[in-house]
């Protein structure tokens, strides 16, 4: 169980997250966890048991392609990109995503009489 100052991401959202961090260029699946971590300043975690059969099914989707490689320390790892189709599906994650924190924002706003 995460700590209670951290947030599990919501199911439905890795997508949109994952896709994101492969928008600003190809990583790693520990580096992709790790700045979803970083740019949600420490907030968000993505356990191993969610991100890689996330990464495999967005890679099965046509949404990511990967590769193996070499880190920057010297370690073997696979490396993900973002393809053009997987750029559309983030545009699509993206407007689902909007309408779902306004509909949200609707039910926690106070009503207006």
């Amino acid at each position: 169980m995460p700590p209670r100052d951290k947030v599990d991401v919501l199911q439905g959202t890795l997508d949109l997250l994952i896709l994101r961090t492969l928008q600003w260029g190809p990583q790693h699946g520990h580096g992709i966890g790790q700045v979803i971590r970083a740019k949600s300043d420490d907030l968000l975690q993505v356990e191993h048991g969610s991100l890689y059969p996330a990464l495999h099914r967005l890679q099965r989707e046509g949404w990511i392609q990967s590769e193996w490689g070499m880190t920057p320390n010297n370690q073997r790892a696979r490396f993900y990109w973002l393809t053009g189709e997987g750029k559309k599906q983030l545009a699509v994650e993206e407007s689902r995503w909007k309408l779902f924190v306004k509909a949200v924002a609707r039910l926690t706003r106070p009503r207006e009489e």
